[in-house]
């Protein structure tokens, strides 16, 4: 096994994801870019190859049980452990959803994406994770997760009432939390970050945040020292509450 830190980010092809990528690879570590559509993702490790990042392409439906275990599989076979798994990607599953009429059909794929998919990848990840002297696990979540920023008196400006993405991300708030109390006498660190508003595809380009901007967190508790904080939710700011 190589010396150099080695992370998978999923839905690195693009956005944010893409520029944790970036952000680990100028660290030196090896990064493996996780995403669905071949050309993108070649295009994305190339593109990193080209900034001198050590990254290679992982094929990966998180929402697919063998095209996630085929990415596990890998990644063994690349490195032999993981060291970081940063769980970015994500759907919205559309614009506005009003809870007296949201498609139950849209509800269901957004939480098979944003919450099932990320415990699946988390879970076939974890025997790699487990070979790392300091592993660590991010969860890309929101500030729309947040209940106390939702049921606050400025509840409206943290977004439109979407009730299959905000409540998602809630979701996997608390599961975050479930997996912290799991592996609390292990070396795992797991957290939650929130990369603010950015302008992605994902929104539409509305963002008042850079991707490379949003990815800032995320970066910082890849690389989290050892002792470090584990089961919180964090944003540039400081802590975000839940």
């Amino acid at each position: 096994m190589s010396d150099k830190k080695i992370a998978l980010v999923t839905g690195a092809n693009k956005g944010i994801g893409y520029e944790i990528a970036a952000g680990l690879g100028a660290l030196g570590w090896s990064v493996g870019v996780g995403a669905r559509d071949q050309a993108r993702r070649d295009t994305a490790v190339a593109r990193l190859r080209d900034a001198g990042v050590d990254a290679f392409g992982v094929p990966l439906d998180v929402t697919d049980d063998r095209s996630v275990a085929a990415a596990a599989d890998l990644i063994a076979e690349h490195a032999g452990r993981l060291d970081a798994l940063v769980n970015n990607a994500a759907i919205t599953g559309g614009g506005q959803q009003q809870p007296s009429s949201v498609d139950l059909a849209v509800l269901r794929t957004v939480v098979e994406t944003n919450v099932i998919g990320v415990i699946r990848v988390t879970n076939a990840m974890l025997p790699l994770l487990g070979r790392s002297t300091s592993p660590r696990i991010v969860n890309m979540s929101s500030g729309v997760g947040s209940l106390t920023r939702q049921s606050g008196p400025d509840g409206d400006t943290t977004g439109p009432v979407a009730v299959a993405y905000a409540p998602s991300k809630s979701f996997l708030n608390a599961v975050t939390l479930q997996y912290a109390r799991e592996l609390a006498d292990t070396k795992i660190l797991i957290n939650c970050a929130c990369p603010g508003f950015v302008a992605t595809d994902l929104n539409g380009f509305r963002g008042v945040r850079t991707p490379q901007e949003g990815a800032a967190t995320a970066i910082r508790l890849a690389t989290l020292p050892d002792g470090g904080p584990t089961g919180g939710f964090f944003e540039d700011a400081g802590v975000v509450p839940w």
